[in-house]
C-alpha cells in the first residue's frame, strides 16, 4: 500500500465554491517536444517547429480568452532530443536549466516527468525539478516512489484559480521507466503501474482539495483500451477514470482525441507539431456545478509564426548551442544514410557496430537504425552530426548470452523487419499514414529502431522462410565456429539490454529477473564512444568500419529475389 504524502508548498485555494454562471476554461497542451526549443537549425539557418512557435498561440489564446481562463500543461520527454537539451544536461550544469527558463517564460503551470526525462539521470532531472519549484512549475510523477518510504519522489499535484474555478491537475510518469535503463538512472525509486494508482489518487485529493475541474496528465502512450499494455494507457484511463475531465497522454508521438462530450483526451504527437486546446464549460448554479461540457481538438503549429519577442530573449541562448553543435571532429569519405540499414548491411550501422566492438572487446554487437531517414553527407564532420548517427543517451552495455540465445534474438528483430513471405513484400510495410515520421502513404508496421542486425558473426536471412527459420548463424567473424551452447558477450544499448523493444525477454528468452545478473559490463554514453572513435581515426572511410575480421558479415537470402523486392517495398516508403 503506498504512503500517503503530502507536499507542504501545495497550493490551497480558497473552500469557497465558484460564482454562479457559465465559467470556461482553455486547457492547453504539449507532450513529447523533446527538445525543439529554437525555431532555427543550428547548421544552414532552417527554420523548424518550436516552443517558439507554439507561444505564439499560447499567446493569442490568453489574449482572447484572458490568462486567467488558460492553463498550460506539458506531459512530458522534454528534456532529450535536440542538442540543446544535450548542451544544457551535460556540458554547461553551472547556469540555470534554459529548459527551465523556456517554460517558465512561456508561463507553464504544470510539467509531467516523461521517460526521457529520468533517462537524463539524477543530476539533471534532481536539478530541474528544483528549478522548476523556484519558478512555482509543479514537475510531477506521483507513481514515481521513493525505496525507502515509499513516499512520492516528485510533487503528485497542484491545484490552480482558472475561470473563477479550482482546477486539480495530477501528473504521471510511465510505469516502465525501469525496463529501459539502467537502475542507476532512477537509483533510489521505483515506479507504480497507473491502474489502479491514479483512480485512487483522483479520488483521494478530490476529497482533500474539493476541485471544480480534474485534469490527469500522463506519459502514457494512447494504448487501445483494452489493458493491453502498461506501457500505453492513455484510453485505458480516459475509459475507466471517474471524476476527471481531461486526460492527457502522450509517449507514441500519435496526434489524436477522444472526446464525448463529458471528458476528453488530447495527445499532441511530439515536436511541438500541434497544441492541444480542450474547452470546459462549467454550469454553476447556487455556487454549485451542475453541468459541464468539453471539447478538444489540436491546433497545427506554423513554424514561421514565431514569438519574436521569445526568440530575442533566448538569442545568446542559440548562438551558444550553435557554436558548440557547429565544431569540427572529423571527416566522413561517404555519405551515412539510416535508410540503407533496411535492406542489409550499411555504412551508418557498420559505424556503430564497430565502435561498439572496439570499445568493449564484445564477440557480438546488436544495433538498429536509430533515425527513420536521417543522413550525414560526405565530407566534414561537425558535433552536430553525432545527433543524427546516435540521437538518445543511451549507454552502452555487455551481457552474456549463448549462441542459441543470439540466433533467437536475431529472429525476434527480424520477424518485426520482414513481412510473411505471402504478402508479396519482404519488409513488413502498410499503407498508412505514419504521423510519427511525417511519413505519408506506406510505413513500416514496427519501430524501425527495433530492427538489430548483428556483427561480430557471419550470418544470412532468409526472406522465403517464417519467424525461426530464417537465421542462419555459420561462424564467428575472426572464422571461428559459432556454437549455439557457447557463451558470448554482447554488445548493445542500455535500452536494450534492460528489456527494451522485447528483443532480449520475448526474443532470446531471458526473464525479466535474470537481465540483471547477465550483464557484465556498463559504460558511458554511445555516442561519446562514436565521438572518440571519430577522433582517432580523423577520416572515416568505408574500409574503417567494414573489417570482416571485426563485423563480420550478414545478407538476404535468396540473393536476386531479395534485393529487388526490397528496393521495390523501399521504393513505397521513400
Amino acid at each position: 500500500m503506498r504512503k500517503l504524502f503530502f507536499f507542504p508548498l501545495m497550493l490551497l485555494l480558497a473552500a469557497c465554491g465558484p460564482k454562479d454562471g457559465i465559467h470556461t476554461l482553455h486547457l492547453l497542451t504539449t507532450n513529447d517536444v523533446h527538445g525543439c526549443w529554437f525555431d532555427s537549425t543550428y547548421v544552414g539557418g532552417r527554420t523548424k517547429l518550436s516552443l517558439m512557435a507554439v507561444n505564439s498561440y499560447v499567446d493569442s489564446i490568453r489574449t482572447a480568452d484572458g490568462k486567467e481562463n488558460v492553463l498550460l500543461v506539458d506531459a512530458g520527454d522534454c528534456l532529450q532530443g535536440d542538442n540543446a537539451s544535450y548542451y544544457y544536461n551535460y556540458v554547461d550544469t553551472k547556469s540555470e536549466h534554459l529548459f527551465s527558463r523556456i517554460v517558465s517564460y512561456m508561463g507553464y503551470d504544470a510539467i509531467t516527468v516523461g521517460n526521457h526525462d529520468i533517462e537524463t539521470g539524477h543530476p539533471v532531472y534532481d536539478r530541474v525539478r528544483k528549478e522548476l519549484r523556484s519558478h512555482g512549475i509543479p514537475f510531477l510523477a506521483g507513481n514515481a516512489m521513493r525505496d525507502k518510504d515509499g513516499k512520492p519522489y516528485f510533487q503528485v499535484c497542484k491545484t490552480f484559480r482558472r475561470a473563477g474555478l479550482k482546477v486539480l491537475v495530477l501528473g504521471y510518469t510511465n510505469p516502465r521507466n525501469d525496463t529501459w535503463v539502467d537502475a542507476k538512472i532512477y537509483e533510489g525509486m521505483h515506479f507504480l503501474d497507473l491502474i489502479p494508482l491514479v483512480q485512487e489518487d483522483v479520488d483521494r485529493y478530490t476529497a482533500k482539495f474539493k476541485p471544480d475541474v480534474v485534469i490527469v496528465s500522463v506519459h502514457s502512450a494512447t494504448g487501445d483500451g483494452k489493458r493491453s499494455s502498461s506501457e500505453a494507457e492513455g484510453l485505458d484511463l480516459y475509459e475507466s477514470l471517474k471524476g476527471v475531465d481531461f486526460v492527457v497522454c502522450s509517449h507514441d508521438h500519435r496526434q489524436v482525441t477522444f472526446c464525448d462530450g463529458k471528458r476528453a483526451l488530447i495527445n499532441t504527437g511530439n515536436r511541438a507539431k500541434y497544441l492541444g486546446h480542450g474547452v470546459l464549460e462549467v454550469n454553476v448554479e447556487k455556487g454549485k456545478v451542475v453541468s459541464k461540457d468539453v471539447s478538444a481538438s489540436l491546433i497545427k503549429i506554423d513554424k514561421d509564426k514565431v514569438d519574436a519577442a521569445m526568440r530575442d530573449a533566448f538569442r545568446k541562448d542559440y548562438e551558444t548551442v550553435k557554436a558548440f553543435s557547429t565544431r569540427e571532429i572529423g571527416a566522413l569519405a561517404m555519405e551515412l544514410r539510416t535508410r540503407d540499414a533496411y535492406a542489409g548491411m550499411s555504412d551508418y550501422l557498420n559505424l556503430l557496430h564497430s565502435v561498439q566492438l572496439k570499445s568493449t572487446g564484445a564477440d557480438v554487437s546488436f544495433a538498429a537504425p536509430l533515425t527513420y531517414n536521417g543522413k550525414v553527407k560526405a565530407g566534414v564532420l561537425i558535433y552536430n552530426d553525432l545527433f543524427t548517427v546516435y540521437p538518445y543517451e543511451n549507454q552502452l552495455f555487455v551481457m552474456k548470452l549463448s549462441g542459441k540465445e543470439i540466433k533467437d534474438y536475431l529472429e525476434e528483430s527480424y520477424d518485426g523487419w520482414l513481412a510473411d513471405p505471402a504478402s508479396g513484400h519482404v519488409l513488413r510495410i502498410r499503407k498508412h499514414d505514419d504521423p510519427r515520421n511525417n511519413q505519408a502513404g506506406w510505413s513500416f508496421e514496427n519501430r524501425p529502431y527495433n530492427f538489430d542486425s548483428a556483427a561480430g558473426i557471419v550470418y544470412t536471412v532468409d526472406i522465403t522462410k517464417a519467424k525461426g527459420g530464417r537465421v542462419e548463424i555459420s561462424s564467428l567473424a575472426d572464422g571461428r565456429p559459432f556454437d549455439a551452447n557457447a557463451e558470448y558477450k554482447v554488445a548493445m544499448t542500455s535500452y536494450r539490454a534492460n528489456g527494451g523493444g522485447g528483443l532480449i525477454i520475448r526474443g532470446a528468452g531471458i526473464p525479466a529477473s535474470e537481465i540483471e545478473g547477465r550483464t557484465i559490463g556498463k559504460y558511458e554514453e554511445i555516442r561519446e564512444f562514436v565521438y572518440r572513435y571519430i577522433n582517432e581515426y580523423g577520416l572515416i572511410d568505408h574500409g574503417t568500419i567494414s573489417d570482416p575480421a571485426l563485423i563480420g558479415s550478414w545478407k538476404f537470402v535468396p540473393e536476386g529475389e531479395a534485393d529487388g523486392k526490397i528496393d521495390a517495398d523501399l521504393k513505397l516508403l521513400f
